[in-house]
């Protein structure tokens, strides 16, 4: 699964006794053996600076000890100390370049740091050492999908579990590669097979939940995102599915959902107005469409805020963004009642740009960069601003631009996403 913490999975034979000097007795190589064994506990309980502590200490007695070097690195990495792990991977690969481990660690380590050339390239070096190691083919995996190379995840699963097929890891990643892909039925049976393997693997469940979930089972991928948090409840991006697999089990909002996603970036057709005007009106349909589905969500997320069994899902901003959206929309409604009651044509205009933000404060707070969500919190106070002159200098045809430009704020909203590199989609 994309964004997964690398499992540390430390080997039990020794990578070798390169540099350990002569002088050292039997007593001192014993106390090296029981350091670097506390240490790989340490690590398991994830005390990473405890772990660098102990080792430390071993490399201040055996300098070139290269056990220590690539568990030490480990624990640099995990601590957000990324010079000194590249460091010390570096050295282990120095010491001991024929043997498949170091390269390994160097590899986890890059791939830590988000790094898919060298982790790529330190995966390959461990594997041209030992084709042996499932560990190394389920490195090798997890690098290709910071690159979103599903087919190459699915080759490199493969390959590990004909060495090793009871490794549930590897056949979730294969899974998910083969949800990416859009093959139903293998990502599937490999999902099944990840939980049969291991139920009580948060990576397992994580991976079926992702194929109920792509393949029209939102029930089922509820359930597995729970199981997921159950497990590991510091795993955040298993909330987010879960939230999305309650929403998406609401027929009418997954039909909008998919309408809203299928012309996400449509904004291409603008080109084509000189040539064809009467696009317009497919733009309006697809702006409507784009509204009537983030109401709906509105109107879906407030459902399950207010319900008791996922209550605490939506306590942050979703919730309130949904709340506020709803109030939009009411507040809409009674300012054109209200226009029309009172014949004042940019009254009632202007409530119907009122309900129009709902676009755009939805469109804003699911834009994932930070400097993107800021420049469309500022188009939708723009906005705002422009409703309010409306009403105040009585100019319906301002009032009417509000409109079009709330609704057409998904237009807008592509072209910040595409500037700013929104990275929403790596999920």
């Amino acid at each position: 699964m994309a964004g997964h913490r690398p499992q540390l999975r430390p080997a039990r034979q020794r990578v070798g006794r390169v540099g350990r000097a002569d002088a050292l007795d039997q007593g001192q190589m014993v106390k090296v053996d029981e350091s670097l064994e506390r240490a790989r506990t340490l690590m398991r309980l994830r005390r990473h600076a405890d772990a660098e502590r102990e080792l430390r200490g071993v490399l201040a007695v055996e300098p070139q000890q290269d056990m220590a070097h690539c568990l030490l690195a480990l624990a640099l990495v995990h601590q957000g100390k990324a010079a000194e792990a590249v460091t010390m991977a570096q050295e282990a690969v120095r010491l001991v370049p024929d043997h498949w481990y170091p390269h390994y660690v160097a590899g986890q380590v890059y791939y830590r740091l988000n790094l898919a050339g060298p982790a790529m390239a330190a995966a390959e070096a461990s594997l041209a050492q030992s084709t042996e190691q499932v560990s190394a083919w389920e490195l090798l995996a997890r690098t290709h999908m910071i690159k979103g190379q599903w087919r190459q995840i699915v080759e490199a699963a493969q390959r590990g579990l004909a060495v090793d097929p009871q490794v549930p890891d590897l056949v979730s990643l294969l899974s998910v590669a083969h949800t990416k892909l859009g093959e139903a039925e293998p990502a599937r049976a490999a999902a099944a097979q990840a939980v049969r393997l291991d139920p009580e693997s948060a990576t397992a469940h994580l991976a079926a939940g992702r194929a109920a979930l792509a393949f029209g089972d939102p029930r089922a991928a509820a359930d597995s995102f729970r199981e997921v948090l159950r497990l590991d409840p510091e795993f955040s991006p298993a909330r987010d599915l879960l939230v999305t697999a309650l929403k998406q089990r609401n027929p009418l909002q997954r039909m909008l959902s998919n309408l809203r996603h299928r012309y996400r970036g449509g904004w291409r057709l603008v080109f084509l107005l000189p040539v064809a005007p009467p696009l317009i009106a497919v733009f309006v349909l697809i702006a409507l469409l784009h509204w009537v589905a983030w109401v709906g969500e509105s109107v879906t997320v407030l459902r399950l805020a207010r319900t008791r069994a996922t209550r605490l899902l939506f306590e942050g901003v979703e919730g309130r963004v949904a709340m506020a959206c709803c109030a939009l929309v009411v507040a809409g409604a009674g300012v054109l009642a209200l226009g029309i009651a009172l014949g004042q044509e940019a009254v009632g205009t202007a409530g119907a740009a009122v309900m129009a933000l709902v676009t755009a404060v939805q469109e804003a707070t699911h834009t994932s960069s930070p400097r993107g969500r800021v420049v469309m919190y500022g188009w939708t106070g723009l906005l705002v601003v422009a409703i309010v002159a409306a009403v105040i200098a009585g100019a319906p045809a301002v009032a009417l631009l509000g409109v079009y430009a709330g609704l057409g704020t998904i237009w807008v909203a592509a072209g910040v996403r595409r500037f700013f590199l929104d990275g929403a989609a790596s999920q």
